[in-house]
C-alpha cells in the first residue's frame, strides 16, 4: 500500500524493481475494498449499484446524507461523506466522526443517522454483526476465520479503547 499521489511515494517506488529483466512486479488497486465487501455482506442494492455502473460512491453518499443533486456536491461534501463511509465499516461513533471532520458531535451524530435511513441494509448488517459478537464473544470471517473479542460486552471504555489498538 504504497502511496502515488505524493512525491515521497513515487520515491519508494523506485525501490521496486524486478530481480531480472524476465520478471515483473504486478501492482494492484483494491479502490474501496472495504466498501465493497460492505456492499456484498450487507446486500445493499443501492452501494452495489453504485459499483456495477462505476458512479462515484463518495460522492453518491454525499448527495443521500446531504439531500443535494449528485451535480451539486461540493469537494468538501464528498470529503466528509468519504469520512462517514469509511468510519461506518469501523463503527466510528458521533465523536469520533466529530474529531475526524473538526465539525461537532451533534452534525456527526446527524451524518450517521442520515448515512444508516439512505442504506438501511448496511445498518442492518451492522448490529447483526455486532449482535452476534456480543452473544458469542467472537466473529467469523465469509471463511470461517475466528477472531474472539471477550472485551465486547465490557463497560470498561479503556479496556476497549485498548483492545482497538491492539488489533
Amino acid at each position: 500500500n504504497i502511496p502515488v499521489r505524493d512525491d515521497e511515494g513515487k520515491e519508494i517506488r523506485k525501490f521496486f524493481v524486478p530481480k531480472s529483466n524476465d520478471r515483473i512486479i504486478v501492482g494492484a488497486d483494491y479502490s474501496q475494498i472495504e466498501l465493497r465487501l460492505l456492499a456484498s455482506f450487507s446486500n445493499c442494492e443501492s452501494l452495489i449499484s453504485a459499483f456495477r455502473n462505476e458512479q462515484d460512491v463518495h460522492a453518491q453518499t454525499a448527495s443521500k446524507v446531504f439531500g443535494v443533486p449528485l451535480e451539486k456536491v461540493t469537494s468538501q461534501m464528498r470529503s466528509s461523506a468519504k469520512a462517514v463511509n469509511f468510519g461506518v465499516i469501523y463503527g466510528i461513533s458521533d465523536f469520533g466522526l466529530s474529531q475526524n471532520l473538526h465539525i461537532t458531535r451533534a452534525s456527526a451524530k446527524d451524518y450517521i443517522n442520515s448515512y444508516f435511513e439512505r442504506y438501511p441494509k448496511v445498518k442492518e448488517f451492522n448490529e447483526q454483526c455486532v449482535r452476534f459478537a456480543r452473544e458469542k464473544g467472537f466473529v467469523k470471517s465469509k471463511f470461517g476465520r475466528v477472531r474472539h473479542i471477550p472485551e465486547i460486552n465490557s463497560t470498561n471504555f479503556k479496556c476497549i479503547i485498548e483492545s482497538k489498538q491492539r488489533s
